[in-house]
């Protein structure tokens, strides 16, 4: 049985247990006609020591900060999570980031992924974001998971998180009433 609750910082160990690894057949790359597709044939390996310590320390940063955290389980291993970054972002500071969102390999199209997106729109839209800025992993798997649950391209690009990220593709998320 697969639960869900809100993560904490006391959570962040458990960050490990999460495969993130895959297969990618195919990535996008945005040029100024749209979206290009670009024919792959490689394995994205799961963690190392470096980028597991990376994507923790963005973890606890962001709940520090006030952000929020939404897990799911499998027992008491972590199968997924994603975290709704504290800073409001645009023009009009109405959009709240998705800053991190994975599911474990094995338990991907089961609508895990979903589940925690609409938990983290929830919690943004309490916070009065009228919008989610997604900067998504440019594979086909990210932006196509994005795409299903209502996201676009952006029209306006975030400059700090494209320069953290350049290949990303940047999408937005209206969030609605």
């Amino acid at each position: 049985m697969i639960t869900y609750r809100t993560l904490t910082l006391e959570d962040v160990s458990q960050l490990q247990e999460i495969d993130r690894s895959e297969h990618i057949d195919l990535i996008y790359e945005m040029r100024e006609n749209g979206l290009v597709e670009l024919k792959q044939d490689h394995q994205c390996s799961n963690w190392d020591a470096k980028l597991l310590e990376e994507i923790q320390n963005r973890y606890v940063y962001e709940l520090e900060q006030g952000g929020m955290a939404y897990g799911a389980f499998a027992e008491d291993r972590l199968i997924g999570f994603g975290v709704l970054a504290h800073q409001y972002r645009g023009r009009e500071r109405n959009q709240l980031q998705i800053d991190l969102m994975y599911v474990s390999q094995a338990y991907r199209r089961q609508g895990i992924g979903k589940r925690i997106l609409n938990q983290l729109s929830e919690e943004a839209k309490k916070r009065g974001a009228q919008y989610l800025y997604i900067s998504s992993t440019e594979t086909r798997s990210a932006v196509s998971f994005y795409r299903s649950q209502g996201s676009q391209i952006a029209s306006e690009i975030d400059q700090e998180l494209y320069d953290k990220e350049p290949k990303d593709i940047h999408m937005i998320k209206e969030l609605g009433t």
